[in-house]
């Protein structure tokens, strides 16, 4: 059965209430719940974190060896962490990078992304179906 690590950065404990208007009124467990039944209805396995810490997320990354895949919502550390990106290149897993948000019609500094040039795929601007789409575009790399 395909495993895949489901990673949220921070701030997405604060979803449903943090700036609706950009990340939606979704919380973060009802996008967990949302990705575990699509989990179902597609024979994976996933496990969902969320820390405010990138060194919590990069032990994520590098204890990893479990799953087939990550599908990472790094959130602001997309644009800031090179240790984050540098992490994701030395496991040599394949991964899809999602944003909630469209991140081309936000401020210009969320244009560029660390993740999306070592990426097989980036999602962004769905809001919480983002995470459906990216758990789909992976499970279909790795079938």
């Amino acid at each position: 059965m395909t495993n895949i690590l489901i990673i949220n950065g921070p701030n997405l404990n604060l979803l449903g209430f943090r700036e609706p208007e950009i990340y939606g009124y979704d919380s973060l467990d009802d996008i967990f719940k949302q990705c575990q039944d699509f989990a179902t209805e597609a024979a994976i396995t996933i496990d969902f974190k969320q820390s405010n810490h990138e060194g919590e997320i990069i032990d994520w990354i590098q204890n990893s060896q479990k799953f087939d895949g990550i599908v990472i919502n790094a959130a602001a550390y997309s644009h800031t962490s090179i240790a984050i990106a540098d992490t994701l290149k030395a496991i040599n897993k394949p991964f899809i990078e999602i944003h909630l948000s469209n991140i081309y019609k936000r401020e210009e500094f969320r244009h560029k992304s660390y993740l999306s040039n070592i990426a097989n795929g980036v999602i962004s601007g769905f809001g919480s179906y983002s995470y459906i789409l990216g758990l789909k575009a992976l499970k279909q790399i790795l079938d």
